[in-house]
């Protein structure tokens, strides 16, 4: 990912994963990278498992790996592509960019498209938005449920374990006031 689609905290994360490879490993990136290129497998995830099983390489410094040796088939560094091939229904664009508009006019925030979510960061993530079936979108908070009767625990969905809350919203009417306070609450805590 380009440092504009990362946090200063996640720009320095990088950059300690990325550092301590050679020093942990005994290869450098560029040995690491003719090693993913040679790698029979052709998917991200058979990938990282075939990374893990046959190096030892975890999924941090293998996504790492990966993604300086298939970024442009990852398509990470084009994120509008991303968002775009994600957002494709018109419901849950529509949702999408009415919890954007809200997400980004709050301070310092910084935006990531993902394959499956599209997410937003201040120090850390405390927002992140996925399509649902049927032109709705799920979004989750870096808060508590019990923070609003809107909210329910999302313990089950793997995006993030900082985003501890969520709801479904089924139409751009739906992210209000009260969704734009608790998106503040959330970017607060992050």
């Amino acid at each position: 990912m380009a440092p504009s689609n990362l946090t200063l905290r996640q720009q320095k994360w990088f950059a300690t994963v990325r550092a301590g490879l050679e020093r942990d490993t005994g290869r450098s990136m560029a040995e690491w990278v003719i090693i993913a290129r040679a790698c029979p497998e052709t998917t991200p995830r058979a990938r990282l498992k075939w990374f893990k099983e046959t190096h030892g390489l975890l999924q941090n410094r293998a996504s790492m790996v990966l993604a300086e040796a298939f970024g442009a088939e990852m398509r990470w560094e084009d994120p509008q592509a991303l968002t775009d091939r994600l957002w494709s229904d018109p419901g849950s664009r529509a949702i999408f960019e009415a919890v954007r508009l809200q997400a980004l006019a709050l301070p310092a925030v910084v935006e990531t498209a993902r394959k499956g979510y599209s997410a937003w960061s201040h120090r850390v993530q405390f927002a992140a938005l996925r399509p649902v079936r049927g032109g709705a979108a799920r979004l989750g908070l870096g808060l508590m449920a019990k923070v609003s009767t809107r909210l329910a625990s999302t313990a089950r969905e793997s995006w993030s374990e900082r985003l501890k809350a969520g709801l479904t919203i089924a139409s751009p009417d739906e992210v209000d006031a009260e969704l734009q306070a608790l998106l503040r609450l959330a970017w607060e805590g992050a």
